[in-house]
């Protein structure tokens, strides 16, 4: 490590939680979507060798503690309890051996269950509501137990579904097979277990608050019996594994909570319905002399999902001060997560506010970061933009439960930015059987992935680019102060393709691809605003010429389009002390499978508590010299001051040549769409030429 840089030296000492000694205080914090033993494949539970793939790169590449992604107690379709499948724990002990030699250490992460929390997709609420053919797919997935929680509650998905109760018998029936489970793990020399969760909103958490906890019996009412069921599950552990057979528990601080629903921004004055700090430092000490040896921590529940899930607009290492409470309050090891930094997870750890660094999604977007940390190439780390995309892609608006696709709820935790991940098979590099001359046509983000794509396998490439630089309309959507990292994947690309043989001609329009001579060509040109017919749109701004500050815009601010672009420009504005206001056509804001709920329910509880005035289901009819008239669903018209207005209704795709046999059209330029498809998108047809 002689190029460490010595500001992460505490990062890179030893700890134990319990008698178990972990190398450095790097944590790879569980994702859901990435268990050993499979997620929601229909085969049941099974020994997932994409995920052991995953993790043997992690292993590689310096991590210190290794969490997969949450095993459910009882598999969601089937129905089958983890200790039933014995030749998994053998492949299991298989593959621990490699971990081991890698000097990493592993914890399993084992779930009771989602209860209110489980994200049910869209097509599950109408078979939930029809009991015939909910009875009849009961042996495949049991939807009612699926959602069971402490208490009859609402979905947190869908006010179609009621969850109901869980009897006592099924809350034994998990304590038991969590003893036996982690008995397994134990003899296939898993280092420890986790305890999935007093934590997010999930089942056990559900049961320790006292706004979804209405249960009259031994699980409910007091303190004891509201964490009954999380100490129930490590005192059954330790029963069977013994005592030094070390136990984690995922566990949220704060809840973050001020209604079902209804999650609370950070600095925001409100009355906590969920757990507040006083009953947190008194949980975690409860916790930790009920048998827990770790706390690895973070705040929120579903209701507040922003907090554990942090999209781009939450603070960086947005949960640390509240984590460092608690480590006040226990004697064992705690770790916490939630945007944080290599640098002040490092001076956390040094001043004992916490002891190890909790990290997920960036090592979706870069499996190699901690060894490029080490080794000081901080520049070559592809950044984490938190944008959920694909790892994380659940979708939720006004009358819709989960608009993610069934195969997307199957397959979470893959990464926008990096298509291999968890998809090893699908997208993969090989060398090109023929070489070519590869032409790429424009210089966003979907063009330089192309050309270093096609680079790698060895093909010739020329990257075109009309302008003076490289980002496309990504410099635009990277613009606001809260997109400090889309302005470093920015960075990161213009890097990385330098070090291939990419020849770059910049201020370059092609308008004859026949003209450059290429064997195969990518249309990489991105996408155009689209043009709306309203009187006086002239006098308005386009949503690109205020994010790039070609035009000033003054105080009081009307957005038309209540898109994720709209939504971000009109916090972009608050931010900037002016006054927004929005109108959208739909029902709700962001209506789209493509904007996850993290970020969208952020944005929607901001303009909730700051008090942004929304107009939906209404239309921009006039824009005035004195602002606009909007027109709601009845007719009814309004007039609204506003000194600007900014259009943002979205884009259309902007190819300058259609597809045909050696042309390959790509990313925005052949449908608009997100990184993940425009970078997906590249990588299909770059592993084709």
């Amino acid at each position: 490590m002689d190029n460490l840089d010595t500001k992460y030296q505490s990062l890179f000492t030893p700890w134990k939680i319990g008698n178990v000694e972990i190398k450095n205080r790097i944590v790879l914090c569980p994702m859901g979507g990435t268990s050993l033993f499979g997620w929601m494949e229909h085969t049941g539970n099974h020994f997932d060798k994409e995920a052991a793939k995953f993790f043997i790169e992690k292993a590689k590449n310096n991590v210190g503690l290794i969490i997969p992604g949450i095993a459910p107690i009882k598999s969601t379709f089937m129905g089958q309890w983890l200790y039933q499948n014995k030749k998994m724990f053998v492949e299991l002990k298989e593959f621990m051996k490699e971990i081991h030699g890698y000097g990493a250490k592993l914890f399993v992460q084992i779930t009771a269950g989602m209860g209110r929390s489980w994200a049910i997709p869209t097509p599950l609420v109408m078979l939930h509501n029809m009991p015939v053919v909910r009875d009849l797919i009961k042996p495949i997935i049991d939807i009612p137990y699926q959602s069971a929680s402490p208490s009859v509650l609402p979905s947190r998905w869908s006010d179609k579904v009621t969850c109901r109760a869980m009897t006592v018998k099924e809350i034994e029936e998990i304590v038991d097979a969590f003893a036996k489970t982690a008995k397994l793990l134990k003899e296939a020399d898993v280092d420890g277990v986790e305890v999935h969760a007093v934590h997010e909103g999930y089942l056990l958490d559900q049961f320790s608050l006292k706004y979804t906890n209405k249960r009259t019996d031994e699980y409910g009412g007091s303190f004891e019996n509201r964490y009954r069921f999380a100490t129930d599950i490590v005192k059954a552990i330790k029963e069977v594994c013994g005592q030094d057979y070390p136990v984690s528990l995922r566990y949220s601080v704060e809840s973050k909570v001020k209604d079902f629903c209804v999650g609370a921004i950070p600095g925001e004055e409100y009355q906590e319905i969920g757990r507040d700090m006083e009953e947190s430092l008194k949980a975690a000490k409860y916790l930790q002399d009920a048998g827990y040896d770790m706390l690895n921590a973070d705040n929120g529940t579903y209701d507040s999902w922003y907090w554990a899930h942090p999209p781009m607009y939450m603070p960086l290492n947005c949960n640390l001060e509240d984590v460092s409470k608690i480590k006040k309050a226990v004697d064992i090891p705690v770790v916490c997560a939630g945007r944080m930094e290599p640098e002040v997870g490092a001076k956390a750890i040094e001043e004992g506010l916490i002891d190890g660094l909790g990290v997920a999604r960036q090592f979706l977007a870069d499996a190699e970061w901690v060894t490029k940390l080490i080794e000081n190439r901080l520049e070559d780390i592809r950044p984490c933009i938190c944008c959920h995309n694909a790892c994380f892609n659940m979708a939720h608006y006004k009358g819709v439960a989960n608009a993610q696709s069934i195969h997307d709820a199957s397959h979470i935790a893959r990464c926008a930015l990096n298509p291999t991940v968890m998809q090893s098979d699908k997208y993969k590099l090989t060398p090109a059987k023929k070489v070519k001359k590869v032409a790429v046509i424009g210089g966003g983000i979907g063009g330089m992935e192309a050309a270093i794509v096609c680079a790698k396998r060895g093909h010739s490439v020329t990257l075109y680019e009309k302008s003076n630089e490289l980002g496309g309309v990504f410099i635009a959507a990277a613009a606001p102060s809260f997109k400090e990292k889309d302005k470093a994947l920015i960075a990161w690309y213009k890097r990385e393709l330098t070090k291939y043989p990419i020849e770059v001609k910049m201020g370059v329009e092609v308008k004859d691809i026949d003209s450059l001579g290429a064997d195969e060509v990518i249309i990489a040109t991105g996408a155009k605003a689209r043009k709306v017919p309203i009187k006086g749109i002239e006098n308005a701004v386009e949503a690109i010429d205020y994010l790039l500050e070609k035009k000033a815009v003054g105080d009081k601010v009307v957005v038309i389009g209540g898109g994720l672009t709209g939504c971000e420009i009109a916090y972009d504005l608050y931010g900037k002390g002016k006054s927004p206001v929005i109108v959208e056509t739909q029902h709700d804001l962001m209506v789209s499978a493509k904007v996850p709920f993290p970020n969208s329910s952020y944005l929607r509880d901001f303009f909730n508590a700051k008090s942004v005035p929304v107009y939906l289901e209404s239309a921009v009819k006039e824009i005035t010299d004195k602002g606009v008239v909007i027109a709601s669903k009845d007719g009814t018209l309004t007039e609204v001051e506003a000194d600007s207005v900014i259009v943002s209704v979205g884009y259309i795709p902007a190819p300058i040549a259609p597809k045909k046999k050696n042309v390959h059209v790509i990313g925005d330029a052949k449908a608009v769409g997100s990184l993940r498809t425009v970078i997906w998108g590249a990588w299909d047809v770059a592993m084709k030429i």
